[in-house]
């Protein structure tokens, strides 16, 4: 995925990857299954997926891949949940570090608000929620591909997932985006 890079590159070195690049939310991509491929699916997530937390379905998540290089082992994805939005529970094979840019991100008891973010090793089991206001994240990985294995989500959890889901479709479906978001839709802005 070099498309969103190309137009602004300045050497600064003697390795073709090790130079400036510009990347810009216009440009982004979908996070999509060729670059993060959903690993570990359980009957019992495959049966909640297809309703209405199924990829299709889920209108409370918006990822776009910002930049992304095979040869530098990096990433940077941007996420917007949209308000009281849950994840799965779930691991990656690439180390991550996440950085709030607005709203919250629930991890288990912790609250993280903007300038807030949290570190998962490669292989560490997670989930979080957005807040009250949805969160918008940052997520710089050290790979450009990485996967998403679940990660022992029980009926009971795939349950309040889509019961959650059901209950904010038409909010979410009404949620206007934030700035960087509505650029990567190309939505009123320039």
């Amino acid at each position: 995925m070099s498309s969103a890079s190309d137009h602004a590159d300045v050497d600064v070195g003697d390795q073709p990857n090790r130079r400036m690049r510009i990347f810009r939310a216009t440009d982004a991509v979908a996070l999509g299954t060729d670059m993060m491929p959903l690993e570990n699916v359980s009957e019992t997530d495959a049966l909640a997926m297809s309703g209405p937390t199924s990829p299709e379905e889920q209108i409370g998540a918006f990822v776009k891949v910002l930049f992304a290089d095979e040869a530098l082992g990096l990433s940077v994805a941007y996420s917007w949940f949209k308000p009281d939005f849950i994840l799965p529970r779930h691991s990656h094979n690439a180390d991550c570090a996440y950085y709030v840019i607005s709203g919250e991100a629930h991890l288990g008891t912790e609250v993280l608000r903007a300038g807030d973010g949290f570190f998962i090793p490669a292989g560490g089991d997670y989930q979080y929620s957005a807040g009250p206001d949805g969160v918008e994240v940052l997520e710089f990985r050290t790979a450009a591909q990485f996967n998403m294995r679940l990660s022992g989500n029980s009926e009971a959890a795939w349950l309040r997932i889509a019961q959650n889901a059901a209950a904010n479709h038409q909010r979410w479906r009404n949620e206007p985006p934030p700035l960087a978001a509505a650029r990567m839709m190309g939505v009123g802005t320039t």
